[in-house]
Formats: C-alpha cells, sequence, structure tokens
C-alpha cells in the first residue's frame, strides 16, 4: 500500500539565497520519466500518495471531452487553466457556459477576486466584488457544466463524487494512472481531487504530453488536442507573468502547476517531471522542474537561463536584487 508524503522521504529541491545566505530551503520529491516513459531519475519517494491538485486539470478536461463537452482552441486551453482572471480568460468562460446555456451563478467554485494584479486593481476601483466567474479554476467548472450538457447529465450536481462527470474523471485517472485511487478529497475549488503517486501522476502527464492529435483512438487525439492547444495559447494555461505561461511560450513546454507544491512539465520530446514540494510552497516548482529537464537533455541550458530570467525569482532587499530562488540540483 502506497504512504502518504513523508518528511523522512524528502530530499532538497531548491534554495532561497539572500546576499550570500542559505535563508530557506525546500525539500520534496521528483520523478523524470525519458521521452520513452522509463524512469530516469527520482528525487525523494515517488511512490508516496500526494493530491495533485490543479495538476489533475488535463484528465479533468480530458474527461469533459469524453463526455462530449465541444471544446476547442482556446476554450480547451482554458479548460486545463489556473487562468489569472484576465478580461480575455472572463470572455472565454462565459462562451462556454452560453454554449451550455448556462450562466456563472451555475459555476460551483467559490467567488475570488482576479489573481492578474491589472485586473484586479480595476475591479477595486470600480467597486466590484469577488465572483465565481474570477476564480482561477472557473473555465475547468464552465468546462464540465458544458460537459453535463452535452451528456445529459444534472448539472446542479455535478460536483458530487457520484456525479456521472466525477465517475467519469476518476476512471479515466485510474485508466492514466495505472493505479486505483487511494483517497477522496475536496479540491480548494470544490472539485473531487484524488489521490496518487507521483510516479502515476507523471505516467499520466507522459501519456497525454506524448499523445498524436491524429491518433485514431479517441483518448490519444483528445490529448494531443489539448497539449497543442495549450502550447498554442500559453497565455490562455495561466496569464501574464505566470509561470506555466512562460515556460510555454518560451520552451514548448506543457507546463501546469498544482496547489501545495506540485508542478508537472512535459518538454516537447516528450522528458517528463513530476514533483511536489513538502511545504507546500509553489515559488520553487517551475525553476526545479526545469533545472531537472535540463539535467535530462530535454532543454538547452541557454534556453532555460532565458526562460528563468522571466520567472520571478528574484529576492530583494533595499530595493534592489541581493539572491535568488534557484534549484538545489
Amino acid at each position: 500500500m502506497p504512504q502518504t508524503f513523508a518528511a523522512s522521504a524528502a530530499v532538497e529541491l531548491a534554495v532561497i539565497e539572500r546576499s550570500g545566505f542559505v535563508e530557506s530551503r525546500h525539500s520534496g520529491s521528483a520523478i523524470v520519466l525519458g521521452p520513452d516513459g522509463e524512469v530516469l531519475r527520482e528525487y525523494g519517494d515517488a511512490a508516496a500518495l500526494i493530491l495533485p491538485r490543479s495538476a489533475l486539470k488535463p484528465i479533468q478536461a480530458l474527461a469533459c471531452l469524453a463526455a462530449g463537452a465541444p471544446l476547442s482552441g482556446d476554450q480547451l486551453a482554458l479548460a486545463t487553466a489556473s487562468h489569472s482572471g484576465t478580461d480575455r480568460h472572463v470572455a472565454l468562460v462565459r462562451d462556454i457556459l452560453d454554449a451550455a446555456r448556462l450562466t456563472e451563478d451555475d459555476l460551483g467554485c467559490p467567488p475570488a477576486w482576479p489573481l492578474d494584479g491589472p485586473t484586479r486593481d480595476e475591479l477595486v476601483r470600480e467597486h466590484g466584488e469577488p465572483a465565481r466567474i474570477w476564480m482561477e479554476c472557473s473555465g475547468k467548472h464552465a468546462a464540465m457544466l458544458l460537459a453535463c450538457r452535452a451528456a445529459d447529465w444534472d448539472v446542479a450536481s455535478y460536483l458530487d463524487p457520484a456525479h456521472p462527470l466525477q465517475v467519469q474523471i476518476r476512471e479515466l485517472i485510474e485508466r492514466m494512472t495505472g493505479m486505483k485511487v487511494a483517497a477522496t478529497a475536496v479540491d480548494g475549488c470544490g472539485t473531487p481531487v484524488y489521490a496518487m503517486t507521483l510516479a502515476g501522476l507523471a505516467k499520466a502527464m507522459h501519456r497525454i504530453g506524448t499523445a498524436s492529435a491524429s491518433s485514431p483512438f479517441a483518448l490519444h487525439r483528445n490529448s494531443g488536442a489539448l497539449v497543442q492547444a495549450v502550447r498554442a495559447s500559453p497565455w490562455a494555461i495561466a496569464g501574464p507573468g505566470q509561470a506555466d505561461t512562460i515556460v510555454t511560450e518560451q520552451l514548448g513546454v506543457f507546463s501546469k502547476r498544482g496547489a501545495e507544491g506540485v508542478q508537472i512539465m512535459v518538454a516537447p520530446d516528450g522528458t517528463t517531471v513530476a514533483l511536489k514540494m513538502l511545504d507546500g510552497g509553489g515559488r520553487a516548482g517551475a525553476v526545479v522542474a526545469l533545472r531537472l529537464l535540463e539535467l535530462a537533455d530535454a532543454l538547452h541550458a541557454s534556453d532555460v537561463a532565458e526562460a528563468m530570467s522571466q520567472l520571478p525569482l528574484a529576492v530583494t532587499g533595499g530595493g534592489r536584487t541581493v539572491g535568488a530562488i534557484r534549484p538545489a540540483l
């Protein structure tokens, strides 16, 4: 029986350096799969159970497609996003809801402010309030509602773990990870989230990231279309200044963060990284995943350095940069 994530199995993945002094350390576990899906490297315990949080969204989006949701292009990218709530993101959510003949009142995610600073500031100036449609998971929820409409399932109970859509998601998770779901929890946005091993998550994301949009098999075809959609519109997966958007745009990497320090990346050649920070901190996830892809020769060091220069890794003091968040590998 797989064990839950434990401190005793974690290894140091990143440090935060200030004026040459290591101020903080992030420990966790990580696994790297090669283009053929074989394990190249493992740090810590990749067989321990984790909650993938929003790193589960690609599988949830695929289940929506399998249920008949007519998602493609930017809408499909948004279905797997943790978006920052810009007007462009929200317009897409409304388009999906319109296609389902529903409104933002039907969304089951909690009200929230936009994550995007300028958008949030403008909303405050206009005396706006937190709303479900601004929530970073509203695209996923809209896609789920559209899937329910397409399959003629009840929309009011779509978050119930026993709902046909959630059952379909769970079955797809088990199919793609190759393991039975070990536990069910409630994600921050209200959807069911399922415990799996880090190795199982990496296996599923490798299958998605290496699939062909021209495959004769629906699951592979949908997986390929999803990855193509994200790579074609990196802005949709996250937003301005967000690591997933920057990495996808600059390197063609399929990148998806999850809350509590989860990060997955699939390089263009299929090399796949999945990691989990023990302390739940997400600030170092992208830089560690990029370093692991570089060590696996899936990305060139100069390209990784250029992408990292655009990530929010600087440690400041007195209004100037005095250090950085950096990988410890």
